[in-house]
């Protein structure tokens, strides 16, 4: 198998069509189609079902894509170390849950751009599952997710400790006033889409109080969350820190909470047997020691 095939395949699964892998590769369209047809004859089978709508994997082509996309995780990261001289330099991919890039990493990330502004960073934002499975699969350098994680293949380093609070209509100033004013089923939750932490923690938290049969509602923003309880919406679990940076701070109230799930730290996580970039052991010392110094 030649590894451009296998790279050409990855890009056609993800983006789903010759023309917007053929743009992603800056190649010509009939170089993509003529790379999947001769991994086809090579494997023997078809890999994407063609359509109006452009191409889905089949089931070899599923069976396939995680090992492509291995491939071409490590293909990245080896010319990435061939080209580290120890100068933090060139692309370097980071991941975030929405709360920690909102509130946390603005500064840390200025003061590491400002020393060593040949990094070219850039950062995703996503769920706790989601994120580590893009640092497994070499998507993602690094990413700031939540604890605990506890995976022999990740490195892990405490980033940040973060103490969680419900977010509340502001009628609302107790926890007493909330169970008082709610439906024996408790208030609607608000929440991140499946896999985030703080999702599992507020079911945790609702549970605790009788409510696990409350109603979910799911949003994708962090400021849409907190504009849905300040308009009376429902109940939310958040870093005390975000909300209170947040514009909408004087219309919600923030819950303390005496509970197993009230603290929960911020981790950053790296894939263990991945090359250490000069970039990467750049970002890591400024949280270590907080200056942005590489690691000898």
């Amino acid at each position: 198998m030649e590894l451009i095939d296998l790279l050409t395949f990855s890009a056609v699964a993800r983006t789903g069509g010759i023309t917007r892998a053929a743009e992603e590769l800056n190649t010509v369209q009939s170089n993509v189609t003529q790379r999947v047809k001769a991994l086809e004859a090579e494997i023997g089978t078809a890999l994407f079902e063609r359509h109006s709508r452009g191409m889905t994997l089949t089931g070899a082509g599923r069976r396939l894509f995680p090992y492509a996309e291995r491939m071409a995780a490590l293909s990245r990261e080896a010319l990435l170390a061939a080209r580290d001289d120890g100068e933090p330099k060139g692309p370097l991919s980071i991941g975030s849950m929405e709360t920690t890039a909102a509130v946390r990493l603005p500064l840390l990330l200025a003061e590491f751009h400002r020393r060593f502004p040949a990094v070219q960073l850039t950062l995703k934002t996503a769920t706790t599952a989601e994120l580590v499975a893009a640092v497994l699969d070499g998507t993602l350098d690094g990413a700031f997710v939540a604890a605990p994680i506890e995976h022999a293949e990740l490195v892990t380093t405490v980033a940040f400790r973060e103490e969680l609070v419900l977010v509340t209509p502001r009628r609302f100033a107790s926890l007493a006033a909330l169970r008082a004013g709610t439906m024996e089923s408790g208030p609607t939750a608000l929440v991140f889409r499946t896999g985030c932490t703080y999702r599992q923690r507020l079911e945790q938290v609702f549970s605790d109080f009788g409510w696990p049969s409350a109603a979910r509602f799911e949003l994708g923003t962090l400021d849409g969350m907190i504009g849905c309880v300040a308009a009376g919406m429902g109940v939310s679990l958040l870093p005390r820190a975000v909300v209170e940076r947040s514009e909408q701070r004087n219309d919600v109230s923030l819950l303390a909470l005496d509970t197993p799930w009230a603290h929960v730290d911020t981790l950053f996580v790296s894939r263990r047997a991945a090359h250490q970039s000069s970039a990467l052991s750049g970002l890591a010392s400024c949280l270590n020691g907080g200056e942005c110094v590489v690691a000898a």
